[in-house]
């Protein structure tokens, strides 16, 4: 692939959500499907096919990658949910993780592999792949990541602190799993993968620190993001990079860097404005405020029409190529499938360009 599909798309003004866990709770079954390769490759493409998108995005599962780890390492399943290392894995933990790394994945990893293969054998959608970022992944993994992210801003080295080698270290395992998995997508046919990195921000990244010219950023988020990137670029595969967390402008330029394909930002930005930072080889996505859509209090279906045609007209006087959409993976909320699902419609339906 390249740039140039995600450029025609915008052209032809392609509006959507990322809408596949509505979809997917649509069935009974949800659970099990989500299990099953073939059949959520089928809810993909029922997906792709009801908000009329040539895009097969995945349900953004951010948890598979640390359940991924965490079995590799014998933790017991029961102990997963709540589990945060307490100290620097070895290389003992190290030498585990990649023992594993060729055996059977996880049930749901696998079914995500399968459900791309299945996408991948029909022509008119595009497979999409999904993972979690590194630094993302690492604040699952530690209980409180911020202070020692702190500290290695202000200079203390691993070699310095316990607190600071607990996040490099675990840093480095993540990005074992994370490349590992993006290989089996790909080998399963992605042609595109979606790297979800929400938790790069100006919550667990100092604004202050940066604007002094700390290079924290550069080392705990962008230089993992380097490695992947260079992963896709040696399959030709494309990036589409994904951040919906609070932003300052610094970040976005970094993300930039990356050369994604598609740059996809949270409802906080105003793109209109991160258009002067972001060259026109790569297409803006978003960015409406869907992770409000379960309530009419906080967002009704008028305002969802009215934000996006706001949105819609202010992209088009800059010029910039853009595709509207949802800020983030549109979840499924018991009790609110209904209101949520006509919200997403919009998007698609109401809002074309």
């Amino acid at each position: 692939m390249n740039g140039e599909y995600y450029l025609d798309l915008a052209a032809e003004g392609l509006c959507m959500p990322i809408g596949a866990d509505l979809i997917l709770h649509q069935h009974k079954d949800a659970e099990a499907i989500l299990l099953d390769g073939e059949r959520l490759g089928r809810i993909l493409e029922e997906t792709a096919y009801h908000f009329s998108t040539p895009l097969a995005i995945p349900h953004m599962n951010l948890e598979l990658e640390k359940e991924l780890l965490l079995k590799m390492i014998d933790l017991p399943p029961e102990e997963m949910t709540g589990f945060r290392f307490a100290a620097a894995p070895g290389p003992d933990v190290f030498a585990l993780v990649k023992e594993q790394l060729g055996k059977p994945l996880l049930p749901a990893i696998q079914a995500q592999i399968d459900a791309l293969r299945y996408i991948a054998a029909r022509r008119e959608l595009l497979p999409v792949g999904m993972s979690i970022g590194p630094f993302s992944l690492m604040t699952k993994l530690v209980a409180d990541p911020i202070i020692p992210v702190c500290m290695a801003g202000r200079g203390v080295t691993s070699d310095d602190n316990a607190e600071v080698r607990l996040v490099e270290r675990v840093l480095d395992l993540g990005l074992l799993i994370i490349l590992h998995n993006i290989r089996m997508q790909i080998e399963a046919g992605a042609k595109a993968l979606f790297i979800a990195e929400p938790a790069a921000n100006k919550v667990y990244f100092s604004p202050n620190q940066l604007k002094c010219g700390s290079d924290i950023f550069e080392r705990y988020v962008m230089t993992y993001n380097y490695q992947i990137k260079a992963l896709l670029d040696s399959y030709g595969v494309d990036l589409i990079f994904h951040c919906c967390g609070e932003l300052i402008d610094y970040m976005v330029e970094e993300f930039v860097k990356l050369d994604p394909a598609v740059l996809s930002l949270g409802s906080s930005r105003k793109l209109w404005e991160d258009a002067a930072l972001v060259p026109k080889s790569t297409v803006l996505f978003g960015n409406l405020p869907s992770k409000q859509f379960y309530s009419d209090s906080l967002i009704t279906v008028e305002e969802v029409i009215r934000y996006g045609k706001e949105l819609l007209e202010k992209m088009r006087r800059i010029g910039h190529p853009f595709i509207l959409s949802s800020e983030c993976d549109i979840l499924s909320v018991p009790g609110c499938q209904e209101i949520i699902m006509r919200k997403a419609e919009v998007i698609q339906r109401d809002l074309l360009a």
